[in-house]
């Protein structure tokens, strides 16, 4: 579910038209819709509502002070990963009562910054960090509130860089070591056991690893709560999205075909009668879920290019504004903000990026429709992962961010000008 349409021929966010805000703020730029972002945040809560449970969007999807304020206002909680990202949560209002700290190297600032802030719980991810929260907490005269992420060497299927529930993985702690971790925790006089954490990597389409992930758990987590009366259970994130759109007709039924949507209301319908008689507490852990389908990049086409073989389109975003195809060989639907003529036919064609790498594209020998210089071409579905891991590669200053509630686009973050490049240096 998205906001995104066409209205004759123009493709519009909400109701604001893209071609006016590419006009105003410039190519490329990324766009997000406000109101896509509060309705799947919305939807999740709601069919977790049978449960006591509590939403912790992962900030590492997108961490704009913009979204973050929207879901903050609506009650949300947050998923980090980082010392930043807690200052990012507080600078937009939200609570730290309601965050939950994972990652495998926090540092002693970070700890230190988590403690002194309140947060909810730390998800520790081995024993050495375990020792060392203790004695961080301790040195503080504070108690910190622990939760162990278990690896339950569950494969999810998803793209090796993003699977993250395997004894090939670097997070958490095997499976049959995590009770006699507890044990020791519990022996730790800085410490608070407050719950158990799993998560099994990001972008799954499928319900199969999530119950069977699930089900292996339960015993554990029973156990636990019997032992050490636990409040929570966190079931981590990777709810997945479909990348490809109803937006466009086009040969895109093998996308559809092997990629069918596992949507909101089915993965509650799952988990829900798992969970329900626990007397725990819920957590969730929704990044992509949330914010992927609420973002597109714009860019502007530069040149066309044909060797004989190949036909290149390039346009002036490149890998550093949008690096997911080249680092996970991820698709993203290509679709002209201005519809072409109906009699327009598909040419093969490879979309590509100023950026001075091979690997700085987009799609390769795609059926596109044809570009000429200065169109504007719409990524879409690049909220999630998109802008939050853009760089300065070659120099290239990050695009706006611009957010869209209703007839609104407002600039949630300034397209970076060549001082910002090199503020900082020396």
């Amino acid at each position: 579910m998205h906001h995104f349409n066409r209205r004759n021929g123009e493709l519009y966010v909400e109701d604001v038209r893209v071609a006016d805000l590419a006009r105003k703020h410039g190519t490329p730029l990324y766009i997000y819709s406000g109101q896509t972002i509060i309705d799947h945040y919305e939807r999740l809560s709601e069919a977790f509502a049978p449960i006591d449970h509590m939403v912790c969007y992962a900030l590492k999807a997108n961490g704009n002070l913009g979204i973050l304020k929207m879901l903050a206002k609506r009650g949300c909680g947050f998923d980090l990963v980082s010392g930043g990202e807690l200052f990012r949560v507080r600078k937009a209002g939200g609570p730290a009562k309601r965050c939950v700290f994972a990652g495998v190297g926090k540092t002693e600032a970070e700890i230190e910054q988590g403690l002194r802030e309140g947060i909810y719980s730390f998800n520790v991810e081995s024993e050495a960090e375990l020792e060392f929260i203790n004695k961080v907490a301790g040195r503080m005269k504070k108690t910190a509130p622990i939760a162990i992420r278990v690896n339950p060497n569950v494969d999810s299927g998803v793209h090796a860089k993003t699977n993250t529930g395997t004894y090939e993985n670097k997070f958490g702690i095997a499976f049959e070591k995590v009770e006699a971790l507890y044990a020791k925790a519990a022996r730790l006089y800085n410490l608070r056991l407050v719950g158990v954490q799993m998560h099994i990597g990001s972008g799954l389409t499928s319900l199969r690893p999530f119950i069977a992930t699930v089900k292996k758990m339960l015993p554990l987590v029973m156990r636990l709560k019997a032992a050490y009366n636990i409040e929570f259970f966190d079931i981590g994130g990777g709810v997945g999205i479909v990348y490809g759109h109803a937006l466009e007709s086009g040969p895109r039924k093998w996308w559809k075909k092997k990629h069918a949507p596992l949507t909101i209301a089915a993965y509650a319908a799952a988990l829900i009668p798992l969970l329900k008689d626990l007397g725990l507490k819920i957590l969730l852990e929704p990044g992509r879920v949330i914010v992927g389908n609420a973002g597109v990049l714009v860019t502007e086409v530069l040149y066309v290019k044909k060797t004989g073989r190949k036909t290149f389109v390039i346009v002036d975003a490149g890998m550093n504004d949008l690096i997911r195809p080249t680092l996970y060989e991820s698709y993203h639907e290509v679709v002209p903000v201005k519809q072409p003529g109906k009699q327009s036919r598909l040419v093969s064609t490879d979309l590509v990026g100023p950026v001075c790498e091979s690997g700085d594209y987009f799609c390769k020998d795609r059926p596109l429709p044809p570009f000429k210089q200065g169109d504007l071409v719409a990524l879409l579905s690049t909220g999630a992962y998109g802008f939050a891991m853009a760089s300065n590669y070659n120099a290239r200053p990050r695009p706006p961010e611009i957010l869209v509630q209703g007839k609104r686009g407002v600039v949630a973050r300034k397209r970076e000008t060549m001082a910002d490049l090199i503020r900082g240096e020396v």
